[in-house]
């Protein structure tokens, strides 16, 4: 779903950019609710307002209902057949696919470098640990501790403005060169 959305909405229509796509993914997946609905909601609203948002999330919700009710009624009549079986088989290793594309697509636009690489890696090893129930781990709680390490990571990287105070008086050695500001006074 993350795909189809990234591709209306960032190539197509051209309402998001790539940068705001992954903001929103971040914010609709540590919001209660299906992700695809948060950004929606986020796309309409951001668009057309209230109305936008408001419209946005029935379009998203609409055919969701229909699929998975029209479903229901086969896997009452047809869910032991072996070719329903084979076919659900099927729809979950192509929905695994298109995941793995979106997730692909998304990573493209983040910041190469190897402190990126290692969040990343630990955000996935634990997810998988907590898909697998070996760690219990909600991933709204990845999502948090990957943001606290983002503002920790730049608080402690953030490049301090130099004082003037700190800068090296250039009048006790006379070979020293004038700086811009004392070469303007002289002239």
């Amino acid at each position: 779903m993350v795909g189809l959305i990234h591709k209306e909405m960032v190539e197509k229509k051209k309402w998001i950019d790539d940068e705001e796509m992954l903001d929103v993914i971040a914010i609709a997946e540590s919001t209660p609710g299906v992700i695809a609905l948060n950004t929606a909601t986020y796309v309409g609203a951001k668009v057309a307002g209230v109305l936008g948002a408001f419209v946005a999330s029935i379009a998203v919700m609409l055919p969701s209902i229909i699929i998975i009710s029209l479903i229901s009624l086969a896997i009452e009549e047809f869910g032991n057949n072996k070719y329903v079986k084979w076919a659900f088989l099927g729809i979950r290793s192509a929905v695994a696919a298109l995941i793995l594309n979106a997730a692909i697509k998304l990573s493209k636009n983040n910041e190469k470098s190897i402190v990126c690489y290692c969040v990343m890696g630990v955000a996935l090893v634990l997810a998988v640990l907590s898909t697998f129930e070996i760690i219990k781990l909600d991933m709204v709680f990845i999502i948090l501790g990957a943001a606290l390490f983002g503002i920790i990571w730049g608080i402690a990287t953030m490049k301090k403005p130099k004082k003037e105070a700190s800068q090296p008086d250039n009048s006790a050695n006379e070979d020293a060169p004038f700086t811009e500001t004392e070469n303007k006074e002289g002239e």
